[in-house]
């Protein structure tokens, strides 16, 4: 199976998320995502809502400075999942590609 890393630092780490998204938990390896700050908003979609059980969702945005450091977990998904990621994430975020700490290369939704 050919899978793809996703960056995860937000409600994507939430066991229930994952099952509802995927059918299962997720394993996943701490990382962090340089040149990037956290901050909250707020979502208004209710089905997305109700499975993270909360209204303002973390986001992050980049900024291209090193010293700014998101903390997080890489999972390994499979295509069709990533699929269901994309349908799980409002139109807030958009998902791009990125260099980890690690060296790892990830999918990240970040702020559209």
């Amino acid at each position: 199976m050919n899978t793809e890393n996703l960056f995860s630092y937000g409600t994507l780490q939430h066991k229930s998320v994952q099952i509802e998204n995927y059918g299962r938990t997720l394993e996943g390896q701490l990382d962090k995502l340089t040149g990037y700050t956290l901050s909250m908003i707020e979502i208004t979609d209710a089905a997305v809502i109700a499975l993270s059980g909360a209204a303002h969702h973390p986001m992050v945005k980049h900024t291209g400075i090193v010293t700014d450091v998101v903390d997080g977990m890489v999972f390994e998904i499979s295509a069709d999942e990533l699929k269901r990621t994309d349908e799980y994430e409002v139109d807030d975020y958009k998902r791009v590609q990125v260099i980890l700490e690690s060296g790892k290369k990830a999918w990240v939704y970040i702020n559209a």
